[in-house]
């Protein structure tokens, strides 16, 4: 879980003006106190500095992304209160063309439902009340899509499978898969309809491999937008690359005329490339600890984020002094603690963009939570972002021995589909 912010607020490229609201997304907003499209904070989708106005939770549903644009919904979008993750193997039988007409239906029913529209067929009515909700839906092709569609000399080099890591206690059943589609939502029943719809949109084409279901906290809950906290109480992600950063599309998306290179073959211009770990947290181990304890794991205080380097009077994003000292001589930060060992400049330069849903699965016979973290991250590369960040953790991170990878993915995510065109069509059809 690497020190890094977790977007806060909407990107410009994922909402849109109030012209053309659908007689659902009015209903489903009536009593609101305006059409506010996201929760407040700097453009481009990330707030640099929250804004001091919360999101009022009766505009929930007002919220809107858009489908088509040069990058797909659900990479810079706000992080949502409610997220699905589902992977699907094509059927025995069913190839290239079987792929084509699945993401077309697939591409169609996204659309639709993000502008708060019914489904073109058998919509179950499940959110006839509810605004569009801030809806994101995101497609992905696995590595053994290529292969089972004859489109091998297309698989991008960068989609090779992840190394080993000492961490991994990973279940194959839950991992991987050919198709892969994020679903996000801040509306519980938004979320549930659309994933119902895709899924019946597979038909006999494609057959459900896993499916993950995560929450964050709902916008507008707080007095002012802020970054997340994750179920062992600390505030998750500090460091995330924004927008306005200079290098920020170079780490987070393929350049357009990248050709065959490292990061993708040109259709994959625009776009993205999403791990996915399901990290399950030792909770009844992690509570056990003393605050001062937990904190020295992590290396941030628990109360607000700020690093244990800084005097009382920091903030989250105070700068991190790695160099200091307490009066015994200690690192204030310690050297294994994992907002230390997660930093770019301890990683050369490697960085993503994290996009998480906590998890909760119940409780084992012995009332041991199955809870966690489903860990989303998004890089141009994931040997340049994920991979050296991961196998520094393995050398020595503390918070290792408070959680477990039980589960991995790893996707191609084109770039957005243009007017009238659908996701991946210009791989399926090039």
């Amino acid at each position: 879980m690497p020190d890094q912010t977790v977007p806060q607020a909407r990107s410009a490229e994922d909402t849109t003006t109030p012209e053309g609201i659908s007689r659902r997304r009015l209903l489903g907003t009536a009593g609101a106190t305006g059409l506010v499209l996201g929760a407040a904070g700097a453009a481009a989708g990330y707030a640099a500095a929250p804004s001091s106005a919360a999101t009022p939770l009766a505009s929930l549903g007002s919220g809107r992304a858009m489908f088509h644009g040069k990058h797909q919904p659900g990479i810079t979008t706000a992080m949502q209160a409610r997220g699905h993750l589902v992977a699907f193997d094509l059927a025995p039988g069913a190839g290239r063309k079987e792929a084509a007409a699945l993401l077309r239906r697939w591409s169609d029913t996204a659309r639709r439902l993000m502008a708060g529209e019914p489904a073109a067929t058998r919509d179950t009515g499940v959110a006839r009340d509810a605004g569009p909700s801030s809806l994101t839906v995101t497609f992905g092709f696995g590595h053994s899509f290529f292969g089972r569609t004859g489109l091998e000399q297309q698989r991008p080099v960068a989609l090779d499978p992840l190394p080993d890591f000492s961490s991994d206690h990973l279940d194959k059943k839950r991992s991987n898969g050919d198709l892969w589609v994020q679903i996000g939502a801040d509306d519980a029943l938004v979320a549930f309809h659309a994933l119902r719809a895709i899924q019946q949109d597979a038909g006999t084409a494609a057959r459900i491999r896993w499916q993950m279901n995560g929450f964050n906290r709902s916008p507008g809950a707080t007095a002012h937008p802020m970054t997340a906290r994750n179920l062992m109480g600390q505030v998750d992600g500090t460091r995330n690359p924004k927008p306005a950063d200079a290098d920020f599309d170079e780490r987070i998306f393929v350049p357009e005329g990248s050709g065959t290179g490292k990061s993708g073959p040109a259709w994959m211009a625009n776009g993205s490339y999403a791990v996915v770990r399901r990290i399950r947290m030792l909770l009844d181990d992690w509570e056990k600890l003393s605050l001062k304890a937990q904190e020295g794991v992590i290396g941030r205080r628990k109360s607000d984020g700020s690093p244990l380097s800084a005097g009382g009077d920091a903030t989250e994003t105070t700068e991190m002094d790695l160099e200091k000292t307490d009066a015994a001589g200690e690192l204030a930060v310690p050297i294994d603690a994992h907002a230390r060992i997660t930093r770019p400049d301890q990683n050369g330069g490697a960085a993503m963009v994290r996009r998480p849903f906590s998890y909760h699965d119940g409780f084992d016979a012995d009332g041991v939570p199955d809870a966690g973290l489903l860990f989303i991250c998004w890089q141009a590369d994931p040997l340049r972002g994920f991979v050296p960040v991961q196998r520094k953790l393995d050398r020595g991170d503390a918070l290792s021995r408070f959680i477990r990878h039980e589960a991995s993915g790893l996707f191609a995510v084109p770039g957005g589909a243009p007017e009238g065109e659908y996701v991946g069509q210009r791989l399926l059809e090039g």
